[in-house]
């Protein structure tokens, strides 16, 4: 592991940012924030957490509805949460928009619609933990904090040619990237060593030639850049199975549940369905002939496969549902529903 020496590493980067920063809808480009206008803390705070395990192309359209539909913290934490987690339906992690209706609702409440602006604070809110806490009081307030997401963790790597694997040398990128950090421009370093690992310093083939800190990278000079950063390997991931079970009525109403706010797809509409277990049970809502679908739903979360086989039956027009809803045809949306039971819904229509 080597130091950058002499060169002015923060300075370079920054020069960079001012004629390479990318456009975001939620980004003060450098010019503007030269003339003194700062991100606001709304937008800062919504797309860090839309961003989190999800890329920036993935991100956009739904900040635009997110921003368009519900302007302020206030009318979001306004916001009825089944719309909300519509409007999140299909960019995973749903506890993100369980906690994203959490903050917005303390915020509003007790903080009068203002995000404080220091990262202590900050890291009292529902949802928020240190990156985003850093990302906001940088960003947003221009305060010296270290922002530190998997861009920047393999930028310091090479900078600095660090070996140690990922997650357990964490806290020592957070200490090479926090030396860096510069007490002027502090939001605009955070974004431009971002910008940098997602254009520049990429997982392969990183573009060295371009990149306005090859100078002083130790990884560059030592022909160690493509190898890094290390990470310890991964277990395999389990495979669960799952048995879904769609109804329908004869006036198109549908079947439907709401599952439980904490665990996996928590607050989300979904089909009744069994548990998911390496050999689930049956577990239809009632009792009729049930008819086995032809496929099956493949999904993968963060720890685990998923394999899903559908059911399907009429649902009768006399029967009542204590813990289950009926849905009519003209209110059901299959954009509501996370992506795993959209994907039984579309294997269902078109069988």
């Amino acid at each position: 592991m080597r130091d950058t020496g002499e060169f002015d590493v923060s300075s370079a980067l920054l020069d960079w940012y001012d004629h390479h920063a990318r456009e975001m809808p939620w980004r003060v480009s450098p010019a503007d924030r030269a003339d003194g206008v700062l991100s606001e803390p709304y937008r800062v705070w919504l797309s860090e957490v839309m961003l989190q395990q999800t890329t920036v192309a993935a991100v956009r359209d739904y900040f635009m509805r997110f921003t368009t539909r519900w302007p302020t913290v206030q009318a979001l934490a306004a916001a009825p949460d089944d719309q909300v987690m519509g409007e999140w339906a299909g960019l995973g992690y749903y506890a993100r928009a369980r906690n994203l209706l959490k903050c917005a609702r303390v915020v509003a409440d007790d903080y009068g619609g203002q995000f404080p602006d220091t990262y202590d604070t900050l890291l009292k809110l529902p949802g928020i933990g240190p990156y985003t806490a850093a990302a906001i009081s940088a960003i947003a307030f221009d305060r010296p904090a270290t922002v530190l997401d998997g861009n920047v963790e393999r930028v310091m790597a090479r900078l600095y040619d660090i070996h140690d694997p990922l997650p357990g040398s964490k806290p020592l990128l957070k200490n090479k990237a926090a030396a860096l950090t510069p007490a002027a421009r502090p939001g605009d370093y955070a974004q431009a060593v971002m910008d940098l690992g997602a254009t520049i310093c990429t997982p392969k083939s990183p573009a060295c030639g371009i990149c306005p800190v090859r100078e002083p990278c130790a990884a560059r000079l030592e022909g160690t850049q493509a190898e890094l950063p290390r990470k310890t390997p991964k277990k395999p991931k389990p495979t669960r199975y799952g048995h879904v079970y769609i109804a329908q009525g004869s006036d198109g109403a549908l079947l439907l549940e709401r599952r439980p706010d904490r665990g996996l797809l928590g607050g989300m509409l979904g089909w009744p369905g069994s548990e998911w277990s390496d050999a689930p049970i049956e577990a239809p809502p009632f009792a009729t002939d049930w008819l086995l679908l032809s496929g099956e739903v493949r999904h993968t979360f963060t720890h685990f496969h998923l394999i899903l086989r559908i059911w399907t039956a009429t649902l009768p027009a006399d029967k009542s549902f204590d813990d289950l809803i009926v849905i009519e045809k003209h209110k059901f949306r299959p954009s509501d529903l996370p992506t795993v039971m959209r994907k039984a819904y579309d294997l269902w229509r078109s069988t």
